[in-house]
């Protein structure tokens, strides 16, 4: 059973959510300025790129580094527990490599029940 105590179903909630696994997998490379990470990502808005960003410090993946200049400069990078997750990251997008055509085929052929 997945409960909601479950360690699994954390770490499900983790990576279902589009833009934390393509987040995590853009820092690992080293730190990066939210407007670099935007351009590198394409497709994901100032809003969602900061909600995402702020999701991942919050569950310990990312760490924020403020620079006290002018004008301000913040940085995002992956901690060791969020580079614990490129692995399976790396997993997954092979999987999807693999089998993402006979994924669209099976949807192509879907027909709901009426």
């Amino acid at each position: 059973m997945f409960l909601a105590d479950c360690q699994a179903r954390l770490a499900f909630d983790l990576m279902t959510n589009t833009w934390n696994a393509v987040v995590v997998w853009s820092l690992r490379h080293g730190p990066r300025r939210p407007g670099r990470l935007r351009e590198e990502i394409g497709g994901i808005s100032v809003k969602v790129l900061t909600e995402t960003l702020r999701r991942l410090e919050f569950n310990g993946l990312v760490a924020r580094r403020a620079y006290a200049e002018a004008p301000p400069r913040v940085e995002y990078e992956l901690t060791d527990l969020g580079r614990s997750l490129l692995g399976p990251i790396e997993a997954f997008g092979e999987w999807a490599f693999h089998h993402a055509d006979e994924v669209m085929a099976a949807q192509d052929r879907y027909e709901p029940a009426p």
